[in-house]
């Protein structure tokens, strides 16, 4: 009898609730009520498990799939929005207007003497093959990282969404596929290049006299004076290996890499990124309009005496050297017609 009248008031006490819905969600919203007069959005303890980066239980499998939320995105985006954005874009700019002051000031190196005529060679075809394919890349990737970086901030306003949209989009693709070509260009020159880049006695004197660039006064030196082997190691071997392998780790997101190496990754990748773009201006520009005919050996692979004499006259005497020691081979193993031939 006693279990018939149990099982009795709690159908009652079920229809009643059915009956009246709105009863225990009151009930739950005056205790949360009280709860928020008492403890104001007092939120604090579950939020903090959830961010604490502890990895919990899901049925997805796979790296930082069980962590909820990733609160080192937050540092991320703060750093890479804020002072990497800041101080390398005014560290680019930087660059720009110094070199335009220095050739406002100096103007271009011109040659002392006129042009014999007589050229030698300076590179070869393969060598300016792996410096144009590195030039080449590497402007596309300065445009397309430059646009990807600031674009949102300085180009969105003045194209609007939809053509912005569509130009980020081209950019990041062509960034993403022009990225090895420049790896693979780097190692190749580096390979081509090392033998004579590797720094000399003969390099303290251009330190001492700042190369020349202020004075006018012409260094002698190798194949390559001591600011172009620093540009080769700095600039191509270290930040160029630095930002392509940095590159490759975001490029290629399937190798169970986590979010933390990609965020750290995106930092080195854009803090190299930005001082080797800044440097390379200045090898750009002493390489096209900041001085005579330097350009002539990366467009024939040739370039005058006088310009071989004046900027790089150690190179060019070996060369001239070089040349007459094969020239008196060759004259022994052919010689002309009617010659006695002393055996």
């Amino acid at each position: 009898m006693n279990r018939f009248l149990q099982l009795l008031c709690l159908l009652m006490g079920l229809g009643w609730l059915a009956a009246n819905p709105s009863w225990g969600a009151d009930d739950l919203a005056s205790a949360q009520a009280r709860r928020q007069v008492e403890q104001p959005l007092n939120n604090a303890p579950m939020w903090k498990e959830v961010r604490s980066g502890q990895a919990n239980y899901t049925s997805v499998r796979g790296v930082d799939t069980g962590v909820l939320i990733n609160s080192g995105g937050q540092t991320w985006r703060a750093l890479r929005n804020g002072p990497v954005m800041l101080y390398g874009g005014f560290m680019f700019c930087a660059f720009v207007v110094a070199l335009g002051v220095f050739y406002k000031l100096r103007g271009p190196i011109m040659l002392d003497s006129p042009r014999t005529g007589r050229l030698i060679q300076r590179f070869s075809s393969v060598e300016r093959a792996a410096h144009w394919s590195m030039a080449i890349s590497f402007c596309i990737l300065m445009v397309t990282g430059l646009f990807t970086l600031f674009g949102k901030h300085v180009l969105l306003p003045v194209f609007g969404y939809t053509l912005f949209a569509w130009l980020a989009q081209g950019a990041k693709y062509l960034h993403n596929f022009v990225g090895p070509v420049f790896l693979l260009s780097v190692l190749v020159f580096i390979v081509l290049f090392i033998k004579d880049n590797i720094w000399q006695a003969i390099d303290a004197l251009w330190i001492r006299k700042a190369g020349g660039l202020m004075s006018g006064e012409h260094v002698p030196s190798h194949r390559f004076n001591f600011g172009e082997k620093t540009w080769f190691w700095f600039g191509v071997v270290l930040l160029g290996l630095v930002v392509s392998g940095s590159g490759l780790i975001l490029n290629f997101p399937n190798f169970e890499q986590g979010r933390l190496l990609m965020q750290q990754a995106n930092i080195v990748h854009t803090v190299g990124s930005l001082i080797m773009m800044s440097l390379s201006l200045a090898h750009i520009y002493i390489g096209t309009v900041g001085m005579e005919s330097a350009i002539d050996g990366m467009k024939t692979g040739y370039v005058d005496e006088a310009w071989a004499r004046e900027h790089h006259e150690l190179w060019y005497e070996a060369a001239k050297q070089n040349a007459a020691n094969a020239e008196v081979a060759a004259r022994d193993t052919n010689p002309p017609a009617g010659a006695t031939v002393r055996t």
